[in-house]
């Protein structure tokens, strides 16, 4: 009975020893992505470009000469969900950094619960204005949709193009469309002297663009800026040119999703907006793109061959990640979680960054990365990158 005892006890000893060992033995890192739910098209394919990235960083030894292992979670596009995410991560998970959550709507709520908790997150899709501003566990590799469509703007002016009256229309049940649609193009029409009339608005909930375009249609804009997901910017685009609109279509960031050419169809003629990445930049980008490519043709996502820049930007921040968790020198060991959270955030501070999406990349004042800009034009299905901008300094 005695030796059943010690042996049991032995027993129980080792493996708590081993499941320590294995625990001090990597670097969890927590995905809040999107794979179901109306980001889905824009989101889905966020988790191939992350896999990519880890796949590499263990191959070459990991971090610190630690694998990563790499928890996910489905928030179905849903802003709560994001918040649960963030709490499993640290409660069950014992990570030491949050990719994501995906969206501006998810990273306003989960951002306080980030800082309450003490974990780094780091969207890659985030675009509103200020989501960061008052946290210090907040960043983004992302660019806001203001400094984005600025720059669209900039171009227009620049090569001639007639921008002299404008009209409105965004999503008004998605929170960056709402945001860009109800702040930012006013906003920037204004401080670029371009009239506009009031913003017309479509939903999720109840979609039926005939009545609103037709609003439009009767002011006569010179050019249309919509603001929407890449679904119903389509189903916008294709109701405009039914009803006759002739003059340009154009966005900041929201749709710039290269693989919805497709779906854009002839409407997309003249198509002007901006995107965050552009794939055929360097040797860099071209290898990711063939990387990207393959490894979704294999998951059964054929329609995603190039990168969306939230692609490219998912895929650097594993890699931003990895240059801070050195800096920041973190075992993982459970006993430590809670300093090393902390200490990846303070190695983040004033950091240099050099990735797909950029070089020397840097984090302003409220920890938004400071990122270039290239201004695509869509015309006979293909996208072409008509303007290009450098990074604002931070």
């Amino acid at each position: 009975m005695v030796r059943y005892f010690i042996s049991t006890c032995l027993a129980m000893v080792l493996l708590i020893g081993t499941s320590v060992s294995k625990a001090a033995d990597e670097i969890v890192i927590g995905l809040t992505m999107v794979k179901t739910g109306f980001l889905k098209t824009p989101g889905e394919a966020t988790e191939t470009a992350v896999d990519i990235a880890v796949r590499e960083i263990n191959a070459s030894g990991g971090i610190n000469g630690k694998k990563i292992k790499l928890i996910k979670y489905d928030t179905e596009s849903q802003a709560k969900q994001a918040v649960v995410a963030a709490q499993k991560f640290v409660r069950d998970d014992g990570a030491l950094a949050i990719i994501g959550p995906f969206s501006s709507g998810e990273a306003k709520a989960a951002f306080p619960v980030g800082e309450r908790l003490g974990i780094v997150q780091i969207p890659n899709a985030s675009s509103g204005p200020g989501l960061t501003k008052g946290f210090t566990y907040a960043w983004r590799l992302t660019e806001s949709e203001g400094t984005q469509f600025a720059r669209v703007l900039k171009t227009l002016k620049k090569k001639n193009i007639k921008i002299d009256k404008a009209e409105i229309v965004y999503i008004s049940d998605e929170y960056v469309s709402s945001l860009v649609g109800k702040f930012i193009y006013p906003g920037l029409f204004k401080a670029f002297k371009v009239k506009h009339g009031k913003a017309v608005t479509l939903s999720y909930k109840s979609f039926d663009a005939a009545p609103q375009v037709a609003k439009v249609i009767a002011r006569n804009p010179d050019v249309v800026a919509l603001a929407a997901t890449p679904d119903l910017a389509s189903k916008t685009m294709k109701e405009l040119r039914r009803q006759g609109f002739k003059g340009r279509i154009i966005g900041s960031q929201i749709f710039a999703d290269p693989n919805a050419i497709g779906k854009y169809g002839a409407e997309a003629n003249g198509l002007i907006f901006v995107a965050g990445f552009w794939w055929d930049k360097n040797d860099k980008t071209r290898a990711f793109t063939k990387k990207f490519a393959a490894e979704n043709a294999k998951r059964g996502l054929t329609d995603k061959k190039i990168p969306h820049h939230t692609d490219a930007q998912g895929y650097d921040i594993v890699y931003l990640l990895k240059q801070a968790m050195e800096k920041a020198g973190v075992t993982g060991e459970k006993s430590k979680l809670k300093a090393e959270r902390t200490a990846i955030r303070d190695a983040l501070k004033g950091i240099r960054f050099s990735g797909i999406t950029g070089n020397n990349v840097c984090f302003d004042k409220i920890n938004d990365a400071q990122l270039p800009g290239y201004i695509i034009e869509i015309n006979n299905s293909k996208w072409t990158k008509i303007d290009e901008w450098a990074p604002d300094k931070c």
